[in-house]
């Protein structure tokens, strides 16, 4: 089955908690603090593997979640650090972040790795607070937790030229005479239900991938017939490959259809409309096709190559292959996407500049929210004065406390973070 577009949800390990923890041995006096640190929570890893060409295994596993760290120990003892969850997909896999709209990557050649859920760091024990002024640190770090995101993950495929067409123009049986590929091939429309990959080998030895795209019509970039579900691998093909029925058998305009799918590829992405074209007459051994041809060329404006071929016979490809691979070969590979589109150069900019809000609830009520504030107030485990103290002194640097004055709090008052209350007092 085929598989080009899913949904899942991943989850990134969470940091091992810090260890609260003092040396007590005989004849050693003040021992001081010996809690040992927690170990990193696993990421969440997105891996190429070239022997895959569907999104299938992700279909049916929505849920990925990498293993926590392990806690810090007494005696000093660090938590082992977790595993990566690898995940595999295939070459051409682009990846984007659901709640943002940005693209995390994408995946296109064997080695292409990408983390799309970081892992918590491990929480430090108190050993690690030691120092001059504070030999004896009597609190911990909980482990910081592992992102969490709903990913859509998509295949765009990885071909050189792309055959685009009317339903039934021949498509599959020219990929069926160039190359291995062995597509289902019957009179009528939609035969085609997935895109099919050829590797075609020229009589000059070289060679290039081909990808027969199902059948458009009218509207597919809105959604009409199947079009619109494979639109998108057109997007990475070097070369757009016109196959055009130049009998009319069917009571259609070559002409016309031409004009439909290029008008259908713009739409869906003007780009697309940059690429170099061909035009594979095709049917050539049916009596009404020279005259069609001959009428095609007169109306067609641009100097765009026509090769003449019929598919049923397996006639004309040598020289459509041999031009195909010189067109190929002046042509450089270029990315899908821009440097610009990728989350890095914008996310992470936003939230510093926004570390927290602070909303009034109710009358005598607030609430403060805040990725930064709530990841701190996660880190803190609140069993000892000395950590409560901290993690107030936390909030005072962040400018909290200015701000819930600047809102009009008075002592007594209510504030509120996640599942957690207290009372505000100067």
């Amino acid at each position: 089955m085929f598989i080009d577009e899913v949904k899942i949800e991943v989850q990134a390990g969470n940091g091992g908690n810090g260890c609260l923890a003092f040396r007590r041995e005989k004849f050693i006096e003040m021992g001081g603090p010996f809690g040992g640190n927690g170990g990193h929570g696993g990421n969440v890893v997105f891996e190429v593997d070239e022997g895959l060409n569907t999104l299938i295994d992700l279909r049916y596993s929505k849920k990925y979640r990498a293993k926590n760290g392990e806690h810090g120990q007494g005696k000093g003892m660090h938590g082992k650090n977790a595993p990566d969850l690898i995940i595999k997909v295939p070459p051409g896999t682009v990846v984007t972040d659901t709640e943002t709209g940005f693209i995390l990557g994408d995946l296109t050649k064997k080695g292409d790795s990408l983390i799309v859920a970081q892992g918590g760091r491990g929480g430090r024990g108190n050993m690690a607070f030691a120092t001059r002024t504070n030999t004896a640190p009597d609190f911990c770090e909980n482990g910081e937790p592992g992102e969490q995101k709903i990913l859509k993950v998509e295949l765009k495929l990885l071909a050189d030229v792309g055959l685009v067409g009317m339903p039934s123009v021949g498509k599959s049986t020219i990929i069926s005479q160039i190359s291995a590929a062995k597509p289902k091939i019957a009179a009528y429309h939609f035969t085609t239900l997935s895109p099919n990959l050829g590797v075609v080998k020229t009589k000059d030895n070289r060679s290039f991938v081909v990808a027969d795209l199902p059948g458009l019509i009218a509207g597919a970039s809105l959604g009409e017939g199947l079009g619109d579900k494979f639109l998108k691998h057109i997007e990475r093909t070097r070369v757009i490959a016109h196959v055009i029925d130049m009998s009319g058998f069917e009571g259609r305009d070559p002409y016309d259809d031409y004009i439909i799918i290029n008008k259908e590829l713009e739409t869906f992405n003007a780009k697309i409309m940059e690429k170099p074209q061909i035009i594979i007459a095709n049917k050539m051994d049916i009596d009404t096709s020279k005259e069609n041809l001959e009428k095609f060329k007169n109306k067609l404006s641009k100097d765009i190559p026509i090769y003449e071929v019929s598919a049923i016979k397996g006639e004309g490809f040598d020289q459509v292959l041999v031009a195909l691979a010189d067109m190929l070969d002046k042509i450089e590979k270029q990315p899908l996407y821009e440097d610009e589109k990728f989350e890095s150069h914008v996310l992470y900019k936003f939230k510093a500049e926004q570390p927290f809000k602070v909303i009034k609830e109710a009358e005598h009520v607030y609430r403060i929210k805040g990725e930064e504030i709530e990841r701190i107030y996660k880190m803190t485990w609140f069993v000892t004065d000395e950590a409560f103290l901290r993690f107030s002194n936390k909030l005072r640097k962040l400018g909290i406390d200015d701000k819930l004055k600047e809102m009009g709090i008075q002592n007594g008052d209510t504030v509120k973070l996640l599942d957690y209350e207290f009372e505000y007092r100067e």
